[in-house]
Order: structure tokens, then sequence, then C-alpha cells
């Protein structure tokens, strides 16, 4: 229990001490106009109060990520606990407030302009048709389990419950974001932070002992922690998908030092409820191999329903039914309004994007392919949803490094997570069941060599620019 204490501890403590040097590093001014006010067009930039974008935010990222990464997760032991902690600090919060506060300074910009701005053309490219494939798998991975339950519980048909969570996807991305997301969502948020409030305090008065830390792998399977369990707990450490989330919010901040709260705190927030979570899957079920036969007979899904039921009784049952058809919901109609930005942005430079007509036609391009898959197997779009996030993830987190570089601040805050996430992603597409299968041995040397060269190209930017900024003093002291 101590553990898990200390950790939500450490957290709070993040928050308070860390988000602030981030913010000191990033530099914000008040003065200066934000996107809602200079580009208000009544869809997409539209003025909304901080803590209603701090709640919006918190359920854009969140969803069931959180919640189902986290017991999966906690099949390794509370070493789960170490990378949340320390992931979510100094790797998740950082990520999502440059992906936030990179957008507010370049007009409410999406994460693919943002990687062409700092990384290059060549990658913008790569990125934009790469962050629009995982918005559509998110999407539709998001959509199959909500309509299966709702198919389950009412007279509906599957396909029929598919076809009104769709319906609700594609006016969610249509209508203006004040609309649903900005009347709705904050309340949804409300509902996330109470139902894990209530299990973490549920679980702390219970007679079920929460394990303390041991560096010790727990997994039943004898997976390795290294690299998996950083793609398996992604949503409360570090996750790519929030880099397309973040930018919805960016254009509705009224100041910029309301991103601190928004992006950093909502990302602090996740991290306490996958600590929750993270604990319950690991103490309710009796250990790790009580937790792997509960994931085998029900999945996520019916590990958090009985949770729920059992520390909560009634009304957890109520909060765990809302939780898998509502969060994944939310989910997967932002994911389509983010697919929906960035597609409208590389169409832009080559024909007339504004109209409700043409906004609508658009969606309905990303909603398609969206939901044809989401008609196929959940399980097979899951696993590549994973890896797909975290290379976004490192992306972003070289977007930003290369952003302070360039700034001449110090870089290291998104350089080092940068590196990390590049050692991740290298090793684990080699290892993994969906990537290359290879023997772990030769998966990690294949991942030190890529990691080698990225460090390498790392080096030869940082001399670059501090070479520019040593000729650029030189000229203007001349």
């Amino acid at each position: 229990m101590a553990t898990f204490l200390g950790s939500v501890f450490l957290l709070i403590a993040g928050y308070i001490i860390y988000s602030k040097a981030v913010e000191k590093i990033f530099g914000i001014n008040d003065q200066n106009p934000t996107p809602a006010y200079q580009h208000s067009d009544g869809l997409d930039f539209v003025p909304i109060s901080w803590w209603k974008g701090s709640l919006i935010q918190l359920l854009n990222i969140a969803g069931l990520g959180p919640i189902f990464g986290a017991v999966s997760g906690a099949l390794y032991g509370p070493v789960a606990f170490i990378w949340i902690v320390i992931g979510c600090i100094f790797a998740g919060a950082v990520h999502d407030y440059f992906s936030g506060m990179m957008s507010l300074r370049h007009n409410g910009e999406q994460f693919p302009a943002l990687v062409g701005r700092y990384i290059g053309p060549a990658m913008k490219k790569f990125i934009n048709l790469f962050s629009i494939v995982l918005m559509i798998l998110v999407a539709a991975a998001f959509t199959a389990g909500p309509a299966q339950l709702i198919s389950s519980i009412t007279p509906l048909s599957f396909m029929a419950a598919l076809v009104l969570v769709f319906a609700y996807f594609i006016l969610a991305a249509v209508l203006p974001v004040n609309k649903i997301i900005g009347k709705i969502y904050p309340l949804l948020g409300a509902i996330l932070i109470f139902m894990a409030a209530a299990i973490g305090i549920a679980l702390l008065f219970s007679n079920k002992q929460i394990p303390n830390l041991t560096l010790k792998n727990l997994h039943p399977a004898e997976l390795p922690v290294w690299p998996l369990l950083m793609v398996t707990i992604s949503c409360g450490a570090i996750s790519g998908f929030h880099s397309t989330q973040s930018p919805i919010v960016a254009r509705t901040l009224k100041k910029e030092s309301e991103g601190r709260k928004v992006f950093f705190g909502a990302m602090i927030g996740e991290g306490i409820i996958a600590l929750i979570w993270a604990a319950a899957g690991m103490t309710f079920f009796g250990g790790t191999n009580g937790l792997q036969e509960a994931l085998a007979a029900g999945g996520p899904a019916g590990a958090v329903n009985e949770i729920s039921q059992s520390l909560l009784g009634t009304l957890g049952g109520i909060l765990a039914i809302l939780g898998v058809i509502i969060l994944p919901i939310t989910t997967g109609d932002t994911a389509l309004r983010s697919s929906r930005m960035m597609l409208t942005e590389v169409l832009a430079s080559v024909m007339d994007t504004n109209g409700k007509w043409k906004v609508l036609l658009i969606t309905i391009a990303v909603g398609v392919p969206t939901f044809y898959l989401s008609t196929i197997d959940y399980s097979f779009l899951w696993r590549y949803v994973g890896w797909t996030n975290q290379v976004v993830a490192t992306v972003m987190l070289w977007t930003g490094t290369m952003y302070l570089l360039k700034q001449g601040k110090f870089h290291w805050i998104c350089g080092l997570p940068a590196l990390f996430m590049t050692a991740v992603v290298s090793s684990y597409i080699f290892y993994a069941p969906e990537g290359f299968q290879l023997s772990y041995q030769t998966s990690m040397v294949i991942g030190s060599v890529i990691s080698t060269v990225v460090i390498s190209w790392y080096i030869v930017q940082i001399y670059k620019h501090r070479n520019l900024q040593n000729n650029s003093g030189d000229t203007k002291a001349a």
C-alpha cells in the first residue's frame, strides 16, 4: 500500500514542481493572443474556460486507455507503478504539454504540421499518413466494443448499434466544438474521475493488501518488462494519441498560462487513474496469476466489471457499463474529429476546405474506412494501435526537442524521453507478435543499433544549432 500511496504523491508533486519548470523553459506570455480569438470560426476555434478544457482534454486522452492498459500492465506486478510515475511525469506530461503549447503558438496547427516545421517536410508527409492511420485505427478499435455491449443489453443488433455509434461520431466531428464536446465532455470527465476515485478509496478500505514495490517481474507468462510494459501501459505513462488530441483543446484556450493546467495537469490526472487501476488489477484477484485468469476469461472489460461490482456494488456495475460504453465512444469521436482536422490541413494546400458541406465530406472520407475496420476483429486492430501509438509519441518528443534546440533552450527535457522512447519502439517492433517476431536477444541488438544511430543524429543536431546560434550572436555583435 505504501508504494501505491507514494506513487500518487509523486505524481502530484510532479505536477506542482516539474510542470512549473517545464512551463518556465517553454516560456509563456499571456499577452500573446491565442488561436481561439485570432482564428475564431465557430467550429474548432472557440474560446472555452480552462476548467472545461481540462476535463475535455482528460476525457479525450483517457477514455478506457488508463483503465484497460493499466489492468493489462498490472500483470508485471508493482514494477508497473515505476513506469507510470516516471513515464507520466518526465515523458507523457512533457509530451502533452509541448504538443498542446506548440499547437497554441502556431495557430492551432495539427501534430503533422508541427513535425514538418521542426523536423522537415519528408517526415511531415510520413507522419501525416501515419497519424491519420492511427486515428482511424483508434476510432475503429473503440467502436466495436461499445457496439457489442449495446447489442447485448438492448434489442439492437450489432450492426444497428454500430450505425448508431457512427451517427454520433459524424455529428461530434462536424458540429462546433462547444456544442457537444464542450457541453457533455466536462460531465463525462467528472464521471471518469469519480469512477477512479471510488475504486481507489474502496480498494484502500478493503481487506485486500496492495503489493509494495519489487523490481521482480511477476508476469505469469514471463514476458519481458522491457520493452513490452512501455507499450502495454501507454495511456497513463505516455501516449502519442495525445499529441493528436491536444490541438483540439489548444484551439479553445483563452491564454497561454492555462496550458500547464490543461495539458500537463490532465496527463497527471490520467497517470493517477492508471495507478488506481493497476493497483486494483494486481490486488483484487490475489496476484498476477489470478489476474491472468480473469483476463483470459473476460478480457480487460470483464476484469474491470468484476472489480467495479465487487468493490462498489450496484453503483460499480452502473459505472462499469457506463465506462465500457461511453469512454471508448468519447475517444473514438475525437479521434475521428482529429483525423478530419488533419486531412483538412493536407487538402488546404490544393483546394478550398471551407464550408459546412466540405467539412462533412472530409469527415465521411475518414469515416468510411473507420466504419469498415470496426467490423473486423477488435484484438487484431488493438495489436497495431499500441506500437503505432508509441511511434507517434516518439516523433512528437523529437519535434519538441528540435523546437527547444532552435529556440536555444534546455532541450534535454524532451530529448532524454525521446531517446528512451526511440529505444522502446525500435526494439519492440522486432520482438512483438505483430512485428517481425525475432528472438529477444536479436531484437535488443537491432534496437540498440537504431538507438545509437539516432543518438548520433541528435548530437549532430546539438552542435549544428549551437554553431548557428554562435554565428547569429557574432553577426549581431558585429
